[in-house]
């Protein structure tokens, strides 16, 4: 007896240190994610597809790693692996810290996907590798070591480490740790699993006499492997849509990118932990309702969903979607022998949905279709699933009439979602896209009633035709297109604006010398007189470029305007002393806020430019955060006062509620715009000003 329960005592340490391993890997391979995204995210505007790509380099190093744990187990005899695994191991460790340079800040907006693409490789391309590769070569060396383990356990543990390090990061680590603290942090603790790993590793390099079974099991059919790959793709291509979809119309904070990502792999726990999770029959029936409600949501005339009805519907759609594509793989898995294929094939997979959603659908469409495209791809693989499956009703059926309706409803949604595409196509003059969104130019009749957060409500009254640049749903300027009216401020720059009130008082009696974040379609263009400078900051040159061919703003001004290509904020960093009477910074896509531009460092900033008794000018119109208080506190951190300015709709005269903050020196600040305002002082009310290290989404909500 007692000779059995040292083996058994040996085979629980050794489970347990695996375990441990793989655990904290994984850990620290989710931790970098949001981390790395948080730091360079403020490089490039604060835009939401500045994580898509993120995801996208992630996916890609994944499937480096698998590949390699793949050759290196297929391919070296086991004293050759960890001699080699722990060789690049501690050859990982000069690559610390993993906090990026200041030279890596981008000049130009141009080819932003591949700038952060080498940024991150370089930054942490070969600690993310190595982590990455951990699990799996784990998990072989563990199958060769224990032939009656289980060594798919070891996913579930691999994915359980995952997620809880993202669900700590928003909760634990970014309330309390500056972000260079966390990336030192990061690093101290990457050294201790490197050294551990490598342990690891040349002490399974003597088992070196043990066979390598996989040899000789027959690989894999290249069917099977082909649908393997398609349902890792559709998960990972629908975990990027529908984080796209989200952060582009709320905020690009951590916080919304780890939601989505944490349900993705809470799928990959529950399906790998233990059969008894997924059930075809039940999750079949509520991935239809899934992807029919998702389907329902893209629609144009539900683009004014509330916050708290448009997540949970997504979010809960994806995890359906996602519990159905892992579901089956894990019904699909093949022996232990294959499981370094059965890795690589999943992540091959993750790659290509994420490649295809991060950069193919954008270079191939003109319009924000991968969210569509990933539903539809869903709905076509569930088919192929029930049909070759021999324990599914509908195996290898052809004829019978409950097949034909399961056939019938995934067209319908196919179908469905292309007609929403076509809606959202339909009537834009222009339509392009690129790194920073889809923009569009419609021409209509202008809103002649009231409106809300730029949606306008009809009411009685003449309609005028106008043209104007949408963002997605939003309105990022309207020009009427009557010679009369053209020069008219529209939108949320009328003349009772905050906007508009700064620039009247600022410039009743000289030239004003004025700043601008966010080119929009130049609107504000329309105040410039003959000796006034205007100065654009825009990141987007495709929204450069459609405000100076399709609107005439710009051109029709009196004052001198000059547009500047790039990240404002950046730009700004770069320039001297603007000297600046008036700082505008309206530069958010809709709902999205780059939270790096309502910094208190972003405020100093802005400060530092304008002239002594000049006046920031902030754009505060949200659906779902109260950034007034924001601003407000911010500023007066600074020892500066705050002006809430709000305006009321015109739709005759196209112009939209929108809310401003006014800020500058207390001396002279209260009574230069006392008799235009219609706002009032602003205090803290107790909110938390933003740093570049601190900002919390939760603390704004409404």
């Amino acid at each position: 007896m007692a000779a059995d329960a040292a083996p058994t005592r040996l085979s629980t340490i050794s489970k347990l240190t695996y375990g441990l391993v793989i655990f904290a890997s994984a850990f620290l391979l989710f931790q970098v994610e949001p981390l790395l995204g948080k730091l360079i995210l403020p490089w490039f505007g604060g835009s939401a597809s500045v994580w898509v790509v993120c995801l996208l380099f992630f996916q890609v190093v994944l499937l480096l790693g698998y590949f390699y744990a793949h050759t290196l187990v297929g391919r070296f005899r086991a004293r050759t692996q960890g001699r080699i695994h722990a060789a690049l191991l501690i050859l990982s460790l000069l690559a610390l810290p993993i906090v990026p340079r200041d030279s890596w800040k981008p000049a130009t907006p141009f080819h932003p996907a591949l700038h952060i693409l080498c940024l991150l490789a370089v930054t942490a391309g070969l600690p993310y590798f190595l982590l990455s590769s951990t699990s799996p070569l784990s998990q072989a060396w563990y199958a060769r070591k224990n032939s009656q383990g289980t060594p798919y356990r070891f996913y579930a543990i691999s994915n359980l480490g995952s997620m809880l390090a993202l669900i700590s990061y928003p909760i634990v680590v970014e309330p309390w740790a500056a972000t260079s603290h966390q990336g030192r942090g990061w690093s101290w603790a990457y050294a201790g699993v490197a050294v551990l790993c490598a342990l690891l590793a040349l002490s399974t390099s003597r088992k070196d006499e043990i066979s390598n079974e996989s040899a000789a099991l027959p690989s894999p059919g290249w069917k099977i492997q082909l649908l393997w790959l398609s349902l890792a793709a559709c998960g990972s291509a629908l975990l990027l849509a529908v984080t796209h979809h989200i952060t582009q119309n709320i905020a690009a904070v951590p916080l919304l990118w780890i939601i989505p990502l944490a349900l993705y792999l809470l799928s990959f726990i529950l399906c790998f932990e233990s059969e008894k999770w997924y059930r075809r029959d039940f999750f079949l029936r509520l991935l239809g309702v899934a992807v029919g409600a998702m389907a329902y949501a893209l629609a144009p005339s539900f683009a004014g969903l509330p916050l708290m009805v448009s997540i949970p519907i997504f979010c809960c759609g994806l995890f359906v979607a996602c519990m159905f594509c892992h579901g089956e793989l894990a019904r699909l898995k093949p022996p232990a022998g294959q499981l370094t294929c059965f890795y690589l094939m999943c992540s091959l997979g993750g790659a290509v949905g994420a490649l295809a959603v991060a950069l193919v659908t954008p270079w191939l469409f003109s319009g924000d279709y991968e969210l569509r495209i990933a539903l539809g791809c869903c709905a076509v693989l569930a088919l192929v699933v029930l049909h070759r499956d021999p324990t599914s009703p509908f195996y290898r059926a052809r004829w019978q009439l409950s097949w034909l309706l399961v056939v019938a409803l995934a067209v319908a949604v196919v179908v469905g979602l292309g007609m929403t595409a076509h809606e959202e196509r339909k009537g834009a003059r222009v339509m392009v896209r690129n790194f920073y969104g889809v923009l569009r130019v419609v021409e209509q009749s202008a809103p002649d009633g009231d409106s809300v957060m730029g949606r306008p409500m009809p009411s009685s009254g003449a309609s005028l035709r106008c043209e104007k640049l949408m963002n997605g749903s939003i309105d990022h300027g309207l020009q009427f297109l009557a010679p009369a009216l053209r020069d008219q401020p529209t939108t949320y720059y009328g003349p009772e604006s905050g906007a508009g009130i700064a620039l009247k008082a600022a410039g009743a009696a000289k030239p004003l010398n004025v700043g601008l974040i966010g080119l929009g379609v130049g609107t504000l263009a329309a105040y410039g007189r003959p000796g006034d400078h205007y100065k654009f900051y825009e990141i987007n040159p495709l929204d450069a470029q459609l405000a100076s061919q399709d609107f005439t703003f710009l051109r029709d001004s009196a004052a001198k305007i000059d547009v500047v290509l790039g990240d404002g904020r950046l730009s700004l960093e770069r320039e001297e002393p603007q000297e600046f009477d008036v700082l505008v910074v309206d530069a958010f896509s809709g709902d999205s806020i780059p939270v790096h531009l309502l910094t208190r460092e972003a405020l100093e900033l802005y400060f530092r430019h304008l002239k002594p008794g000049g006046v920031l000018a902030v754009h505060a119109s949200n659906q779902y955060l109260d950034l007034a208080p924001v601003v407000a506190a911010t500023a007066l951190g600074l020892g500066k006062e705050a002006v809430r300015v709000e305006n009321q709709a015109d739709g005759q005269r196209g112009i939209y509620r929108a809310i401003w903050v006014l800020a500058g020196d207390p001396q002279g600040f209260a009574g230069k715009a006392e008799s235009e305002r219609t706002g009032a002082i602003l205090a803290s009310g107790g909110r938390h000003a933003w740093t570049d290290d601190y900002s919390s989404v939760f603390s704004a909500l409404k």
